[in-house]
């Protein structure tokens, strides 16, 4: 037996980007990826700086949160929340509140909260801290 041959003969095909199946799956903003990212990152410097576990469930929750709020906004919406730290942080702490990590270890964090100076956050973190000192 002599070695085998096998010829393959390969079309080539366009696929239309303006087809049907585009229309009904947008592509997904990289501004929502970016901060989706950002936000967890926040989180696990959050609860890392503070020495505590973090609440995955809730955490999890306030990704799905932060990322159904920013998908009801306007590409350009999306775009000036990832640029401006203002409106990413306003986003961040909506999401944190609605997701109801504001009510995991309050009284632990509270009471870090309360001496400010000891947190290892930087200011940025305000935004979440203060949830617990109201």
């Amino acid at each position: 037996m002599g070695p085998h041959r096998t010829v393959v003969t390969v079309r080539h095909h366009t696929v239309s980007s303006a087809s049907p199946m585009s229309d009904s799956s947008p592509a997904p903003s990289p501004w929502i990826q970016q901060l989706r990212e950002e936000f967890r990152s926040h989180l696990e410097t959050f609860y890392g700086r503070l020495k505590l576990a973090p609440p995955y469930e809730s955490v999890e929750k306030a990704i799905r949160t932060l990322t159904a709020t920013l998908h009801a906004l306007p590409k350009d919406e999306q775009a000036r929340v990832a640029a401006d730290p203002a409106l990413k942080w306003s986003q961040f702490r909506l999401a944190f509140e609605a997701s109801g990590l504001s009510k995991k270890h309050r009284g632990i964090i509270a009471g870090l909260a309360r001496d400010r100076a000891s947190v290892d956050l930087s200011q940025e973190y305000d935004q979440l801290l203060s949830l617990f000192t109201s």
